[in-house]
C-alpha cells in the first residue's frame, strides 16, 4: 500500500472521528447536566418525602427524578394557593417578617426583583445587541441594550437630545458576569442580531457567528456585517440621511 493511500486513509478515519465527536459531544455534555440537576433536585427533596410515599423504599433501585417532579408539583401547588386572597395573605405577613431583618431582606428583595424582571413578560429585559467602543478607540465589544428607563443617573448625566443607556457588557466564556455600564445613545452601534445569537458569540469566543442578514437603508439592501454599513458601500441618497440613531458620533 503507497505512502499515499496510507495518507488518505488516516486522513478519512480523522474527520470521520471529528464528526462524531461533533455530534456526540453536545448530546453528552446536555446529558449530564440533565442528569446533574436530576440527581442535585432529588438529594435536596427526597429526604423531606414521607417513607410510605418514596418509591425508593418499595423497590430494590432508586427512581431517577422523583424529587423533581414532586418539586414541581409543590411549586405550582404553591403558585396557586398565592394567587388567591388567603395565599397572598400569607406571603404579604412572611415579606413583612423578612422586611424586619436587616441582612436578609435585602438579599430576599433583590433576588426577588431579579426573578420577577427575568420571569416576567414585561418588556424589562435586554431588548438588542449592540456594539460600544470599548476599552479603547478602534476596539468594539458585544454588549446587551437594555430598555430605556429615567433613573437618576439619567437626570444627573444626560446631555440634551443623547440620554445615557444602561449596557451589560457579558464575558467570555461565561455571559452571566460582565460590567454594567451607562453608555450615551449615539455611541451605540445596534446590530440586528438576536440576544440569543448574541450569547452563542459570547459563549463561543466569537467561532459561532449569526449569519450576515441583509440591512435595508431607505427600502435599499445594503451587504454588511453590520447592521451599520461603512459610509463607502452606501447609496448617495442613503448616505446623506444616515443620521446619529445609526452610527456613534465623533
Amino acid at each position: 500500500m503507497s505512502d499515499a493511500l496510507k495518507t488518505s486513509g488516516m486522513t478519512r478515519l480523522r474527520n470521520y472521528f471529528l464528526t462524531g465527536f461533533v455530534v456526540c459531544a453536545p448530546l453528552a455534555i446536555t446529558a449530564y447536566i440533565a442528569w446533574s440537576l436530576i440527581g442535585w433536585v432529588d438529594s435536596w427533596v427526597k429526604p423531606y418525602i414521607p417513607v410510605r410515599y418514596n418509591p425508593d423504599t418499595y423497590l430494590p433501585f432508586p427512581v431517577p427524578g422523583f424529587g423533581l417532579i414532586v418539586a414541581l408539583i409543590l411549586i405550582t401547588f404553591i403558585g396557586f394557593m398565592t394567587a388567591n386572597i388567603v395565599g397572598r395573605a400569607i406571603v404579604n405577613f412572611g415579606e413583612r417578617l423578612l422586611g424586619r431583618m436587616p441582612l436578609v431582606r435585602g438579599i430576599y428583595r433583590s433576588l426577588k426583583q431579579i426573578f420577577e424582571t427575568v420571569l416576567s413578560n414585561k418588556g424589562d429585559m435586554f431588548r438588542q445587541v449592540g456594539l460600544v467602543e470599548y476599552p479603547r478607540k478602534g476596539v468594539w465589544s458585544l454588549v446587551f441594550v437594555a430598555s430605556e428607563k429615567e433613573t437618576e443617573i439619567n437626570q444627573k448625566l444626560d446631555r440634551e437630545g443623547d440620554p445615557l443607556i444602561a449596557v451589560f457588557m457579558p464575558c467570555t466564556p461565561n455571559p452571566t458576569t460582565g460590567f454594567l455600564m451607562y453608555v450615551p445613545k449615539s455611541d451605540i452601534v445596534l446590530l440586528d442580531m438576536t440576544i440569543e445569537d448574541g450569547a452563542k458569540l459570547i459563549v463561543s469566543a466569537g467561532l459561532v457567528a449569526p449569519a450576515v442578514k441583509m440591512v435595508t437603508v431607505n427600502g435599499e439592501q445594503i451587504h454588511g456585517a453590520l447592521a451599520n454599513p461603512p459610509l463607502d458601500t452606501m447609496p448617495q441618497a442613503a448616505r446623506r440621511s444616515r443620521t446619529a440613531s445609526s452610527r456613534p458620533n465623533r
